[in-house]
């Protein structure tokens, strides 16, 4: 049960970066002028650091805040997510800040979020001292594995990333044991629907902890028909609709109805018509002609599978059909 921890946070940290540091951070975020909005700086963060080789990073990320203090200047604040144990950690906290800083002339605050399985490592200062000159960065930290033991206050909180952290907690946890994790996975996926949550944040959480959850193959299937079994008895087909299993299934229909025809041209036949299907499900019943139409004009399986995900991951008909008029040469 491989584990990609590296994408998922990325992606949760950018959809709930303001509830992201309400969890863990709560003075930086008490400090910040929300109402500006705020902006991410990946490109800015790579110029700074590409010629440091400081160790593995999980996750880099650098956002400009402006803060509500009354002061015009912004704020850049670096978050570090550490996967694993990196005796380079601080000093490379140390080398990020002083950069940044140079660079933009800037307060630049550090944050650090530790999520390896080691409790005693809590890397949080860099500092020297050489014939009475002192330099170095202290900043705050926090350690996922601390919130094993507050499992309640994770369960009867409102934010999105106490889910996020259960998820992290119990992938680790698991990591040995897929039984186990298939049951934490399907628990922490029921309580989705239990949180009150609107159909675009169970969306988002789902993704979390399905990406980070993995199960072999035989588990994954029960995952998912039971999930199946149970949005149909809630009467809110929110994941089954535009997640995985509905293109599964509809290349397992392509494959019955394609025996004659050949196989693989019912492959392609049963996931265009799913497709089409969520298309008009998620984007309305225009959207669903146009995109039908340019979806007959793709042939390539990898292409078909490419437009699967752009049926799951865009927030517009109009986004999702500029991605398939490019997808087959029609765009206009």
């Amino acid at each position: 049960m491989n584990t990609d921890f590296d994408t998922p946070w990325k992606e949760a940290l950018e959809a709930y970066f303001q509830a992201f540091l309400s969890f863990f951070f709560p003075v930086a975020h008490d400090g910040i002028d929300w109402t500006k909005g705020h902006e991410f700086l990946d490109k800015e963060l790579e110029k700074v650091v590409r010629d440091a080789e400081l160790g593995r990073r999980l996750i880099d990320k650098l956002v400009r805040v402006w803060r509500k203090d009354g002061e015009e200047e912004f704020v850049l604040v670096h978050v570090e997510v550490q996967g694993q144990r990196d005796t380079e950690f601080a000093r490379r906290m140390y080398v990020y800040n002083y950069r940044l800083f140079d660079r933009y002339d800037r307060k630049v605050a550090s944050l650090a979020v530790l999520a390896d399985d080691d409790p005693g490592w809590r890397p949080d200062r860099y500092e020297y001292d050489l014939w009475g000159s002192h330099v170095g960065v202290q900043f705050p930290v926090v350690k996922l594995l601390d919130y094993s033991t507050r499992w309640a206050v994770l369960e009867q909180s409102k934010n999105p990333f106490a889910v996020v952290v259960m998820a992290h907690l119990k992938t680790m946890e698991t990591a040995s044991d897929p039984e186990s994790r298939y049951r934490w996975k399907w628990g922490l996926v029921k309580a989705l629907y239990e949180r009150g949550l609107s159909r675009g944040e169970i969306l988002e959480l789902f993704r979390f902890i399905d990406w980070v959850m993995a199960l072999p193959d035989d588990l994954d299937r029960r995952f998912w028909e039971e999930l199946h079994s149970f949005e149909e008895g809630l009467k809110m087909p929110y994941v089954t609709t535009v997640e995985r299993i509905g293109i599964e299934k509809g290349i397992e229909k392509g494959i019955e109805k394609g025996i004659e025809k050949g196989i693989e041209q019912g492959v392609k036949s049963g996931q265009r018509q799913l497709l089409v299907r969520l298309i008009q499900t998620r984007f309305g019943a225009e959207a669903a002609a146009e995109g039908g139409e340019l979806l007959e004009r793709v042939h390539e399986t990898a292409d078909l599978g490419r437009a699967g995900d752009w049926v799951v991951e865009c927030e517009t008909g109009d986004e999702l059909l500029r991605r398939l008029r490019t997808l087959v040469g029609a765009d206009r």
